[in-house]
């Protein structure tokens, strides 16, 4: 009888003590996940991967994070509720870095993953000669953020890193970018010996010109030319910019038939959003990455279906419709070009239209309708405009 007391007391001391540190876990818990419900709720753009850990009657703040000002603000909350921490998180970008928290891309496009290996998901692209934001390095492997705050990792071999010194030195150089869908960079006018492929919206230094060619220095240091008739001078390129939605539809059709590719954003294939994203990095705007985050952009202009009040280059969003028990689930996205049709990548990029009577009539599309949005005639903070010189803030 002695025994079986002794074996309930010890049971019941080590449930109501497990209980316990749940319950004390679980209060912490709730005020990390206010703070990252504030500061962090889109992981795809924000870092905010914080735990608590109960050692010696205390809590430690373990993991990681690229907001200041969050975790800031939950340091704030837990001694304002009286709890007991050591900060041990770590802020990016890291100080292992030794202040080089800048980088050029150095290829024609950059696969961008979600993980620190080749095998992980494609998350992203980024062109050549995009300025991007270093975090943090893992062997081979830089954790990076692209200018729509997209937080992906790519390869060392795919970059080059940069001071805010040096990248402030790039940013005053004279520039092209490369306007044609696809082509070459050459080691000599003569030889026509390839040094890279290049994409629509690639950027890179120019050191002279002649009639024909541009003399060009990729990032990492390479020279070679590039034809004039494919690109421009980047800084003629932005002042000719104008918000001219007749361009936007330009550019998309000049994209048609580019295949569809999951995580791309290039010329080289791109997904739906990737798609809608380059049409709009070409006429000067940079825009959210993903169809969920570039419906939040711009001034709502339909969701009912009436396309007369449609203008071209208006985003056209497609999903699911929220119910009593789920929310509205955007997953595709294309531009409106007049006549009652779209332009969007779904398998390649194609045409199709609104209209019953007419041989594209997407039904499909049509049924999973969902909102339109303009975009290219609005200010929005959810928007870049590359008059800012295409770039961070290296302050920040």
């Amino acid at each position: 009888m002695f025994f079986k007391r002794t074996v309930l007391f010890l049971l019941l001391t080590i449930t109501f003590a497990c209980q316990d540190k749940n319950e004390d876990n679980n209060h912490i818990q709730k005020y990390i996940d206010q703070t990252k419900n504030r500061f962090a709720p889109d992981k795809r753009v924000a870092l905010f991967n914080i735990e608590a850990r109960k050692e010696n009657g205390s809590y430690v703040l373990e993991g990681e994070s690229n907001m200041q000002e969050a975790v800031d603000q939950l340091k704030k909350t837990l001694s304002l509720k009286n709890i007991d921490f050591i900060d041990s998180v770590r802020i990016l970008p890291s100080k292992d870095l030794k202040g080089k928290q800048n980088a050029l891309i150095t290829i024609s496009v950059a696969n961008l993953r979600s993980a620190p290996k080749h095998s992980a998901e494609l998350s992203t692209q980024a062109t050549l000669g995009t300025p991007v934001k270093v975090l943090k390095k893992e062997g081979g492997w830089y954790y990076i953020q692209t200018p729509d705050k997209y937080l992906a990792w790519v390869n060392a071999g795919e970059i080059y890193v940069l001071d805010n010194d040096e990248l402030e030195a790039w940013q005053n150089k004279n520039k092209i970018i490369y306007t044609h869908t696809y082509g070459h960079a050459y080691k000599s006018i003569e030889s026509k010996e390839r040094v890279s492929d290049l994409v629509a919206g690639n950027i890179l230094e120019l050191l002279e010109e002649d009639r024909t060619f541009y003399k060009v220095r990729f990032p990492d240091g390479r020279e070679a030319f590039v034809e004039k008739e494919e690109a421009e001078n980047y800084n003629g390129w932005l002042n000719r910019l104008e918000k001219n939605v007749d361009a936007l539809v330009e550019t998309s059709k000049g994209l048609m038939g580019v295949p569809y590719l999951w995580g791309g954003t290039s010329t080289k294939g791109m997904d739906c959003s990737g798609f809608t994203k380059t049409i709009y990095f070409l006429n000067g705007v940079v825009i959210p990455r993903d169809a969920s985050q570039q419906v939040h952009a711009g001034k709502p202009i339909d969701s009912v279906k009436n396309f007369d009040n449609l203008e071209k280059g208006d985003l056209l969003f497609f999903g699911r419709k929220a119910t009593d028990s789920t929310a509205e689930k955007v997953v595709h996205v294309g531009m409106w070009i007049g006549n009652n049709e779209f332009i969007h990548a779904s398998d390649r990029v194609r045409i199709s239209s609104m209209d019953k009577e007419a041989d594209n009539y997407d039904e499909y599309n049509l049924n999973r309708y969902l909102r339109t949005n303009r975009i290219f005639k609005e200010e929005d903070d959810a928007l870049i405009n590359l008059q800012r010189n295409f770039t961070f803030d290296s302050r920040n």
